[in-house]
């Protein structure tokens, strides 16, 4: 955690110059797609979820540390190999867990506020959960434990392949040529924050694209089909608490309300939006059909209270 919160003193500066700078960009080519109160949002709910995070207010199910005592076979070095071997059992640990948090109803919880925003800019790269209290898929480094690659390495490589996913949330970058075969680039991106049909619940990888592609869930970007950004359920608000739970609060009311003792046990566990009959019929839930004809969420909100919003957040 220690290290974890060094490179945060390093990352996020630069995260939010970068940020300022996609928005000056915008802004001068005429097409400002970084609204101030959408932005608030993101940089809010990205500091609550590193405050967390540095503060160990999460509950690890596994740590990796028992893991290697345990399952050790051998024992490798720090170094360079070392951590990328770390990377890539990361990037493939990371596809699985990203691909559960959007099918299943109750890990998409954790993830629903990443894609909350109508926006797609770096900005919304720092929408980050603040409801994950439990950690439980750390078993998806057992390679890397089987290895007896140190925890010191893990420790380090895990942030910055976090950090490494933030360049590619934005609109500015078109096709990247041989790069589109090899790595997750802002087109691919793009695709999978979309809620078009012909986009949704595809590319799941967090750095190298051949995840999807092996495990057929790979979508390119086409040209006659214009992503559409947000949640199909849409979120209609600027706060991050209530986006965070948003999702587990239905979860919890349809468990409660549902007359069905059998869906009141299984909700958690069907395809994310699944609702027991009973309850959607007596409390619906409106859902984007008409995608195309979406109108993005916003408000008539005076200059000064942004500017005082910018102050707080400051």
């Amino acid at each position: 955690m220690e290290a974890y919160g060094h490179l945060l003193l390093i990352a996020m500066p630069a995260f939010l110059l970068l940020v300022l700078i996609e928005k000056a960009y915008a802004y001068y080519r005429g097409a400002d797609n970084v609204p101030a109160l959408d932005m608030i949002s993101s940089f809010t709910s990205g500091i609550t979820n590193v405050t967390k995070d540095v503060l160990g207010l999460t509950v690890v199910v596994l740590s990796y540390g028992w893991l290697l005592n345990k399952l050790a076979l051998t024992q490798l070095e720090a170094g360079f190999t070392t951590g990328l071997i770390v990377f890539i059992v990361q990037d493939f640990a990371s596809y699985w867990i990203h691909r559960l948090a959007h099918r299943v109803n109750v890990f998409w919880n954790n993830h629903i506020i990443h894609h909350s925003s109508e926006q797609f800019n770096l900005a919304c790269a720092l929408r980050q959960s603040i409801s994950v209290f439990f950690r439980i898929f750390t078993f998806f480094l057992i390679p890397a434990a089987l290895l007896g690659i140190p925890q010191s390495v893990v420790a380090v490589v895990i942030p910055l392949h976090l950090f490494a996913q933030f360049w590619y949330h934005t609109e500015h970058i078109h096709k990247m040529g041989f790069l589109e075969h090899i790595l997750v680039t802002p087109a691919h991106h793009r695709v999978h924050h979309a809620i078009n049909p012909q986009y949704m619940d595809k590319n799941y990888s967090a750095i190298f694209i051949i995840w999807d592609k092996l495990f057929g869930t790979f979508q390119e970007e086409r040209d006659d089909i214009k992503p559409v950004y947000g949640v199909t359920r849409a979120v209609q608000t600027w706060n991050p608490i209530r986006i965070n739970f948003k999702h587990l609060a239905l979860l919890i009311h349809d468990c409660w309300h549902t007359a069905s003792w059998k869906d009141k046990g299984r909700i958690w566990f069907m395809p994310t939006g699944w609702r027991p009959a009973d309850v959607e019929a007596k409390w619906p839930v409106h859902t984007i059909q008409a995608v195309s004809q979406q109108q993005k969420y916003t408000t008539e909100t005076p200059r000064y209270f942004i500017a005082w919003c910018w102050v707080q957040l400051i």
